[in-house]
């Protein structure tokens, strides 16, 4: 596969996963960590809340972390077309505590809860 292909690919992917984008959460990384919390919920009752932040922040982390690949992949161009300051990784952070106090909160007052 071409490299600039194949690192465009990466960088999507970690794109949709990162916080960098405001309805990445709702629409991708609350599914996939309610997904996967539900089945470490399942093999270890009670771990509902703790497994759904756990893997709130890693599908951040591991879109972070696909981006930088990708952007590695396409070549110097890439990277240089958009800079992640300090203040926007900041804002980031932010957000992200932000919606992990959410998660606690909804599962909290029972309106998330483990399918089974």
């Amino acid at each position: 596969m071409n490299r600039k292909l194949y690192g465009g690919i990466l960088g999507t992917i970690g794109f949709l996963l990162s916080p960098l984008s405001w309805w990445n959460d709702l629409f991708i990384n609350f599914p996939i960590a309610y997904v996967c919390a539900c089945a470490v919920n399942f093999i270890y009752k009670g771990s509902f809340l703790s497994a759904f932040i756990i893997f709130y922040w890693l599908t951040n982390v591991m879109g972070f972390a696909l981006l930088q690949k990708g952007m590695e992949k396409m070549g110097k161009d890439a990277k240089e077309k958009k800079k992640y300051s300090l203040k926007n990784f900041a804002k980031d952070i932010i957000l992200s505590i932000a919606y992990s106090i959410l998660i606690m909160i909804l599962v909290k007052l029972g309106m998330i809860k483990p399918i089974l």
